[in-house]
């Protein structure tokens, strides 16, 4: 990691677990003659649906005051970008298995056929999936890759509690922010 994301991921990190957030990422990428800060949040791992807009211009604001006070950015011009995930992230961490759950993924194997089953429950050693109607277990060690299949229309046993939200989406605040 470079020493500017090392910074900005120190810097920032209090400020996204104040707004009950995870820091999943920073990235800084130039285009033009200016720079692009994004910031990538989550929902912490017990928490299953969405942040949605409100709560990522929130934090949009709170980390947009914390660069302005500090001098990680320098003098030059930048635009900040305050993001989710989105649904096609690669399920790559047991937080994001656990984020997952009651969400209908598709597993790859290292051996073996594809899987596309429910996340029933997140252990320690792997997953167990619904899979035509039985769980399954698969193993950390089993499994290459994953992502949550997206689904426009869940099935009515299967819907999340009234204060969940069932499909996530790439919500994003974008602010330019000018420094002298």
């Amino acid at each position: 990691m470079s020493t500017l994301l090392a910074e900005l991921t120190r810097l920032l990190t209090p400020v996204v677990d104040a707004a009950g957030l995870v820091l999943e990422g920073v990235e800084v990428a130039t285009v033009g003659r200016r720079r692009v800060v994004r910031v990538v949040v989550d929902l912490p791992g017990d928490q299953v649906g969405s942040v949605d807009l409100d709560r990522v211009a929130d934090v949009s604001r709170e980390v947009a005051t914390q660069l302005d006070e500090s001098d990680v950015m320098g003098a030059g011009a930048y635009a900040l970008e305050v993001t989710t995930p989105g649904v096609d992230r690669p399920l790559s961490e047991v937080r994001h298995w656990q984020r997952a759950r009651t969400r209908l993924v598709r597993v790859h194997r290292h051996a073996g056929p594809e899987t596309l089953g429910r996340v029933l429950e997140v252990e320690e050693d792997g997953v167990v999936l619904e899979v035509d109607g039985s769980p399954q277990r698969v193993g950390w060690d089993e499994v290459r890759s994953a992502v949550v299949e997206v689904e426009f229309r869940r099935p009515a046993k299967d819907e999340p509690d009234e204060t969940a939200e069932t499909d996530e989406t790439d919500e994003t605040d974008e602010t330019d922010r000018e420094h002298s």
